[in-house]
């Protein structure tokens, strides 16, 4: 019997992977099973599974992370930034269902940039809410959101209760925001963002820096957002 070549059994077991995501046997966000899995399924070596692996990864299949195994990608979510930007609201919109974890809440001096933002004075206290947006229980990004602490003294405790920045300010009195500025540039993910977001270190991300104020145009959030880029698509809108 004529023995298959190289060749032909990697793209055998990259097209029998790729029928199995299109038939929806492993969903978006899936683990796929084991190299070694793959291998005694194929009846061939690791190396050989590796090849597919790494052509799915390319194409935009399948992604990896280091110490985890292989994942079935997600399409990236439309996300609008335009005048009114809604964290939940914009995923609903895109299919999704939209989280948020909180990785840290605290009240301290405001450094200069968010005093600036917020037109504080040096040294005003601010509250930072630090946290990560998920979508379908993916991580898509990273936030850090500051507030002014004198107008909004009870903010952290409703941030805390409700995870949602929309609700915990109609709490404190703010029924409406709009975005000031919005400004967008490419960065590398650090150790610390990839762990958070499930990536390489060094791989690309997408950041925004925007300022939103009340009804009355006063500043009452400095947000930065590291975006996964290949889980979420920015559309901007009229600002």
């Amino acid at each position: 019997m004529t023995r298959e070549k190289p060749d032909a059994l990697w793209r055998a077991i990259h097209d029998s992977l790729s029928a199995d995501i299109a038939a929806g046997r492993y969903a978006p966000g899936d683990k796929l099973p084991t190299e070694a899995a793959l291998a005694t399924r194929f009846g061939v070596n690791r190396h050989t599974v590796r090849r597919a692996l790494r052509a799915l990864s390319d194409s935009g299949v399948i992604f990896t992370r280091r110490g985890a195994g292989a994942f079935v990608a997600h399409r990236p979510a439309d996300y609008p930034i335009g005048q009114r930007v809604r964290f939940h609201q914009n995923l609903r919109a895109a299919g999704r269902l939209p989280a948020k974890e909180i990785l840290a809440l605290e009240t301290r001096a405001a450094d200069a940039a968010e005093a600036e933002a917020l037109t504080l004075l040096p040294g005003a206290q601010v509250h930072v809410y630090d946290g990560l947006s998920l979508a379908d229980g993916m991580p898509v990004a990273i936030f850090r959101s500051t507030f002014p602490a004198a107008r909004f003294p009870d903010l952290p405790e409703a941030l805390s209760r409700l995870k949602s920045v929309t609700a915990a300010l109609a709490e404190q009195g703010v029924p409406d925001y709009t975005r000031a500025s919005t400004r967008l540039n490419a960065k590398l993910a650090s150790p610390t963002q990839a762990l958070h977001l499930h990536l390489s270190p060094g791989a690309p991300i997408l950041r925004t820096i925007a300022v939103n104020v009340d009804l009355d145009g006063q500043p009452i959030e400095y947000g930065r957002t590291w975006f996964a880029g290949d889980r979420i698509t920015l559309i901007l809108a009229d600002l």
